[in-house]
């Protein structure tokens, strides 16, 4: 009898066990790579009709096929495109930082910043994907299920509501919003008189905090707030941590 279930336990672990590297199996990168219709000329387009400043930031081919095997996308899709094209695009001066592959001046790859934050592995599904970011501290993500039904649309984690904002566009439209689009309008309130004079050389891996919160009551006027550099990893963390604690509050 203990013979029997000993074997029976060792066939469901071996079952489980394929079924898990089933599951995980992941695609190299020879094979994201697209050849044939990649979407990066597309983009390229895009980028040189621009009406704001716009930075290609250069793209080291190693860390390129690496992001593109660890992100698990084809470089078909426009994000694909960027991972593999780019180390990563600053908007308006850098004060948005739309991540590539990584570089000197934005050191964050799509896998590497999503890692420990939207997926324990890479080769996990993310409910959601973190694809850009501001100098403000507001985070851009492609909704995959956290947010709702619009798979794939982008959402905005405001840093003044810390509420996940629906864009109502995908992320080609999203790219096109940051290259073409009046930003003045989308960050009013949320850029003071002479942000301009900080962005330029700005670290695309830090980002401005401020205090009062400007998500609180008292931190409604921007230009009554002081601003403290800080690493947009922790950033990322508290404004997460923050809105758990406003949603508990509020229940």
């Amino acid at each position: 009898m203990k013979t029997t279930i000993k074997t029976f336990l060792i066939f469901s672990l071996a079952i489980f066990s394929l079924t898990t590297v089933a599951q995980n199996k992941m695609q190299s990168a020879d094979e994201l790579i697209n050849q044939t219709d990649p979407a990066w000329p597309l983009v390229q387009k895009w980028i040189d009709s621009a009406k704001n400043k716009v930075e290609v930031l250069p793209v080291d081919s190693a860390r390129a096929k690496e992001a593109i095997y660890n992100s698990q996308i084809s470089t078909y899709s426009t994000l694909g495109a960027v991972i593999y094209n780019t180390g990563g695009i600053m908007v308006d001066n850098g004060w948005i930082r739309i991540l590539g592959s990584a570089s000197g001046r934005l050191n964050r790859s799509v896998p590497e910043w999503n890692k420990g934050k939207t997926i324990a592995a890479y080769g996990d599904k993310p409910e959601y994907l973190l694809v850009a970011d501001d100098a403000v501290g507001g985070f851009f993500a492609i909704n995959y299920g956290a947010f709702g039904k619009d798979l794939k649309n982008v959402y905005y984690l405001a840093p003044n509501s810390l509420n996940w904002e629906p864009l109502n566009i995908g992320y080609g439209e999203f790219m096109l919003f940051c290259f073409d689009s009046d930003l003045s309008v989308f960050y009013k309130g949320l850029r003071w008189s002479t942000w301009s004079q900080f962005i330029g050389n700005l670290d695309g891996s830090k980002s401005y905090s401020f205090r009062p919160y400007l998500w609180s009551e008292q931190g409604t006027d921007i230009e009554k707030s002081t601003r403290k550099l800080v690493t947009t990893e922790e950033l990322f963390k508290f404004n997460i941590e923050k809105q758990k604690e406003l949603k508990t509050a509020a229940q």
